[in-house]
């Protein structure tokens, strides 16, 4: 059947949502060429812990290959609710919780369990792309809620409960903020919070960011605050905290009353995570945290790196990235534009950067640089890289 007769049997809900692309990651492997540095990619540290290999080679060979409960494991979910416990103060049990293909499945899960035609959610912008996919895809309206650079991307309530209409239902939040690198305070939590009650809104709050955080930053997760552990969705993934990009593994909390319908599509999507790769999660989760605090002291090093020199390079400023694995310097001073930019350095360069217009009008103006699995060498390389870059464009200020 030729592709334009086959549009007419496509779903409404698929081609009505915005066609999505994976930005400089796919503009650099379309490229052909092997001599690039990506500072692109989110990817944190540059391996899998090896005890959580191990785990999951061992439980492999073991036969731990077979049917699971559809929730997760049952040990690991008791070793999750203690880690919420202990780290995030949210007091639930292993019943309120489900474990996931990697956050966004649980993102997925958490907006089609929440959202109908019509609806509207409120993202704040700067965002990640894919949470307008899964907007769209339930039949709901995304409603962007831009964030002011000059006020340091601060949550600004005000701001956000004007784009309250009646029709509005959930509001996204990531925290620490993937791209801007904002660890957003107790404060300006509860003042989202505060929003959420009033107006009687869920939040889905992706939280993958939690444990890379740097200087006195804090990560608070807005379920534990008062009112909040009922009218919130949280996603964690291990994704960043254990370099596990590749192993597709997260998992999600919810208010108990929401969890048969949160199973209803997981289950019916996947039925059930992978079951022996669920072991090296056990391992993740229980392991000696020193592994993780030292992954963390090599991220802060690049980014004491990254930051300074940007800082030094003519038409470029780069605030102190709070958490995450990423610089989000403002680059209009080259006179180039996100895209423009992003585009020319690769062409130029060979340095993949993200433009900030990938992450909504927001971002115009800067760009994504992710120092997270990179060497300090390639860092050192592609930083040198761009300082000729940006010094041939304004040669009058270097």
């Amino acid at each position: 059947m030729k592709i334009g007769k086959m549009m007419k049997h496509l779903a409404k809900r698929i081609t009505n949502t915005s066609p999505k692309s994976f930005g400089m990651y796919q503009k650099a492997a379309m490229s052909g060429r092997d001599d690039l540095i990506h500072l692109e990619v989110g990817r944190p540290f540059a391996d899998t812990p090896q005890h959580i290999k191990d785990a999951t080679i061992k439980a492999l060979q073991h036969g731990c290959v077979h049917y699971s409960d559809l929730a997760g494991l049952p040990h690991l979910r008791e070793a999750l609710a203690e880690k919420l416990r202990r780290k995030n103060s949210l007091d639930v049990g292993p019943d309120r919780i489900i474990v996931t293909n990697g956050l966004t499945h649980g993102s997925y899960a958490a907006l089609m369990a929440f959202l109908d035609e019509g609806d509207e959610a409120i993202l704040l912008e700067p965002y990640y792309p894919q949470h307008i996919g899964k907007i769209e895809m339930a039949g709901a309206v995304p409603v962007m809620a831009p964030l002011d650079a000059a006020n340091g991307f601060r949550l600004d309530a005000a701001m956000i409960e004007a784009k309250i209409t009646a029709r509005t239902k959930v509001i996204v939040l990531i925290n620490p903020c993937n791209p801007t690198g904002r660890v957003y305070s107790r404060e300006e939590l509860q003042s989202l919070a505060d929003l959420a009650i009033r107006h009687d809104l869920i939040v889905v709050s992706d939280e993958v960011y939690e444990d890379i955080l740097y200087d006195s930053a804090e990560h608070v997760s807005i379920a534990s605050l008062d009112g909040m552990d009922d009218r919130t969705v949280t996603l964690f993934a291990f994704t960043k905290s254990y370099a596990m990009d590749g192993w597709r593994l997260g998992y999600m909390v919810a208010p108990k009353a929401a969890i048969g319908a949160l199973l209803k599509i997981t289950a019916s999507d996947v039925t059930h995570v992978n079951t022996f790769i669920q072991e090296g999660a056990v391992a993740a989760v229980t392991g000696d945290p020193a592994i993780l605090k030292d992954l963390i002291a090599e991220d802060a090093e690049k980014r004491q790196v990254v930051v300074s020199r940007l800082n030094q390079m003519p038409g470029i400023t780069c605030e102190w990235p709070e958490g995450t694995i990423y610089a989000f310097p403002d680059i209009t001073g080259t006179g180039l534009g996100s895209q423009e930019f992003a585009d020319k350095l690769l062409d130029a360069s060979g340095v993949v950067v993200e433009s900030g217009c990938f992450y909504g009008p927001t971002g115009e103006g800067r760009v994504r640089v992710c120092f997270g699995s990179a060497s300090l060498a390639d860092i050192d390389t592609a930083l040198s890289r761009i300082q000729a870059f940006v010094t041939a464009l304004v040669p009058e200020v270097a």
